[in-house]
């Protein structure tokens, strides 16, 4: 049984089984979120990848909104992919005027920005602080639109007009760190690639 530190996955729409896997895997203790007596035991927690703003009125309606947004200020650290990656941005661009952001990340994104899910898509990164390209699989996903000096990026896509979003997309920032807050615009989760994880899990235990 793993001695890591205890990570939740927020388990209330998305891809929660698979984040829970790859933090087994990447030496945590992984448990799922749903309440906020829940959310205080945590030591880190991931946002996965779904829908955002289905993520936001749940966050709601669970009563989970306010004392998320207090832990995440109280510098818990959290990994959000995706629509993860959306709720923790500052402000989102194309999203619901009734969308809730939790901060953590001084940035803007755009909601959807590559396309729909018929421009879902896969690409090698470089990825600060991992030694080998990350394979990122993209579905329905953001790009970070701007970024404070506050945000350290990790990972770009390639300057190749192929990307879905054509010469608009070339160079777009997919992956950010600001503090004890990692996003990712891709789902590593998917991949069996559990790097990305491991990263998190490292940062939860303040070693990286």
């Amino acid at each position: 049984m793993s001695t890591g530190p205890l990570v939740g996955v927020l388990a209330l729409q998305g891809d929660v089984r698979e984040h829970l896997a790859a933090l087994e895997r990447s030496g945590a203790r992984a448990t799922t979120v749903r309440r906020a007596a829940e959310l205080s035991e945590v030591d880190g927690l991931v946002l996965p990848g779904g829908e955002s703003t289905t993520m936001s009125r749940l966050l709601d309606i669970f009563e989970l909104l306010d004392p998320l947004r207090e832990r995440i200020e109280a510098g818990m650290p959290v990994y959000g992919s995706c629509a993860g990656m959306i709720l923790l941005a500052g402000k989102v661009l194309d999203g619901r005027e009734d969308q809730h952001q939790l901060g953590g990340l001084d940035m803007i994104v755009r909601r959807n920005a590559f396309g729909r899910q018929v421009d879902s898509f896969e690409e090698d990164l470089e990825f600060v602080g991992i030694a080998d390209r990350v394979h990122a699989v993209f579905i329905r996903a953001p790009w970070v639109e701007s970024a404070s000096s506050e945000v350290e990026v990790l990972a770009r896509v390639g300057d190749d007009p192929q990307v879905p979003g054509g010469e608009a997309a070339a160079g777009r920032i997919v992956a950010v760190r600001q503090g004890p807050v990692l996003a990712t615009a891709f789902h590593p989760e998917l991949t069996g690639d559990t790097r990305v994880h491991g990263l998190f899990v490292e940062m939860v235990e303040g070693k990286s």
